[in-house]
């Protein structure tokens, strides 16, 4: 079992080209929101931005959408009609994702049927890497055959049970390791378990990250590491890599922020401190 360190990011972070163009460090697409919430979708596209994405894009329900547009003129957004993601929305979806390295989907979008069908049938479509989080997480718990070698799944303890049926919350690290790189096996696929050590495994290799802190409960740092996680596979980090190394850059930068903020530490505030973890 191998322990996450910050050289992970010299394999990620390399010197860049002079003549470097847009795109080349990747294009990220983040689906999610509803009517109710926007904040996750746009937590995860800042993150992806502060951890290297060249693009990043977000389409959601309309309300969301507008909204997002106001946290920064980088951001660029594809309101859809409608209050939540729906079957009607998968074929935009798609058309959307064509010519991104990488897929952020889940945060925000609630657990009704039709939302969680619809996620279902984008995910079967797609061959791209994605980083699948929160109510998409529920959405495959259903569905395993929508799950792909290239997904990293982001859950937290209940996220974790809804998948597998395992509670964790009460079980030794070694007990998680083994729980995590069983479940990572059976679906072929890598997992990121969030906790106050992380736990990431794609079914044969099996790390733990230890960065992080008791002030990151609040509400919005998993979507930033969905963020981060997104930005690097778009870098074309393997998911396996990437998840290690989202795990390690968000704990740190949790840590850094929190240094200042303590109890009032907010999401932002790690995104924030991304930048100064990378160099």
């Amino acid at each position: 079992m191998l322990k996450v360190s910050g050289s992970l990011l010299k394999e990620i972070y390399k010197p860049r080209k002079k003549d470097s163009y847009k795109g080349n460090y990747g294009k990220v697409l983040v689906i999610g929101g509803s009517k109710f919430y926007h904040g996750s979708p746009t937590l995860s596209a800042l993150a992806a931005y502060r951890a290297g994405a060249d693009l990043v894009f977000l389409a959601g329900p309309e309300r969301a959408m507008n909204i997002a547009a106001t946290y920064g003129a980088e951001l660029i957004t594809y309101p859809l009609t409608g209050d939540w993601v729906v079957n009607r929305h998968v074929p935009i979806l798609l058309e959307l994702s064509s010519n991104k390295h990488a897929i952020v989907i889940g945060g925000g979008m609630t657990r009704n049927a039709d939302t969680l069908e619809a996620i279902i049938k984008f995910l079967k479509k797609i061959d791209i890497p994605c980083v699948v989080d929160a109510d998409a997480i529920y959405a495959i718990s259903k569905r395993r055959d929508a799950i792909k070698n290239n997904f990293v799944l982001t859950p937290h303890a209940h996220e974790f049970f809804v998948l597998t049926g395992v509670k964790v919350s009460d079980l030794s690290l070694e007990e998680k390791v083994k729980a995590v790189k069983r479940a990572a096996f059976e679906m072929n696929c890598t997992i990121l378990l969030k906790g106050s050590v992380d736990v990431i495994s794609d079914g044969n290799r099996t790390a733990i990250n230890k960065t992080g802190n008791p002030y990151m409960t609040v509400g919005g740092t998993g979507d930033v590491l969905a963020g981060v996680c997104g930005a690097l596979l778009a870098r074309k980090a393997e998911p396996f890599t990437a998840a290690c190394a989202a795990a390690f850059i968000v704990g740190r930068a949790g840590d850094v922020a929190a240094k200042e903020k303590k109890e009032g530490l907010l999401p932002s505030d790690v995104i924030d401190a991304i930048p100064k973890v990378i160099r």
